[in-house]
């Protein structure tokens, strides 16, 4: 001890230590302060860095667990995705098929079959072919049905109407069934008609005009 005028001076008071749990307290305090995170990545892009750091440890997993490692594991996404584009392919096309399905053969109100006539007759002066064939053929039933050769009836196919017809006209059954072929692959499988298809129609809706039917039907 130092003596001061003859004095003893009183030791110097020691300053009190700063705690563990204080240290980390004033440091989280000090780190809490947005001088601190001025740069920080923004919510959207801590949530997307999570997201990629997640996908990066399940493939890791992933290769780890398939037989051939990160090779395997591509060997597996490879087939993965051509059995999607497979299944794409199968429905879509049963997607395609069941739109083709033969609907109605009118679609709108009562016409006669000269009106029929004169519209497809128009449509054919435009070049519209496929629009031509389908009301060519709307005619050529409507006439069956105006000479009572066919009963009217609503919702009838094409497909319908020709092979009732064909119980009274048999000498044009092949024709029928071809007319409602063209008719359905026009109408409903998005083939588009010719010329030569509806000059077809036009003659078979000419030749029936002036055939005579077989009113008691074919002999079986």
């Amino acid at each position: 001890m130092r003596s001061t005028g003859g004095l003893l001076a009183p030791p110097p008071t020691p300053q009190p230590g700063i705690g563990r749990e204080a240290a980390r307290e004033a440091a989280r305090h000090e780190l809490s302060k947005p001088a601190y995170h001025e740069n920080d990545p923004g919510l959207v892009q801590r949530a997307l860095n999570r997201f990629w750091e997640w996908v990066g440890d399940l493939f890791d997993r992933a290769s780890g667990a398939t037989p051939g490692g990160t090779l395997g594991l591509l060997a597996i996404i490879v087939f993965a995705l051509l059995v999607t584009a497979a299944l794409w392919w199968r429905l879509g096309t049963l997607g395609r098929t069941a739109s083709r399905t033969p609907g109605t053969l009118f679609d709108d109100g009562v016409r006669s079959a000269a009106d029929h006539r004169a519209s497809a007759e128009a449509l054919a002066g435009e070049g519209r072919w496929s629009e031509a064939v389908q009301e060519r053929m709307r005619a050529v039933v409507r006439s069956l049905e105006e000479r009572t050769l066919l009963d009217p009836r609503p919702g009838r196919t094409a497909d319908e109407a020709a092979a009732e017809a064909a119980r009274s006209l048999p000498s044009h059954a092949t024709a029928l069934r071809t007319a409602a072929r063209t008719f359905d692959d026009v109408t409903y499988g998005a083939h588009p008609a010719t010329p030569d298809m509806y000059a077809t129609l036009t003659t078979l809706d000419g030749a029936l005009s002036h055939t005579k039917p077989l009113l008691t039907g074919p002999t079986p």
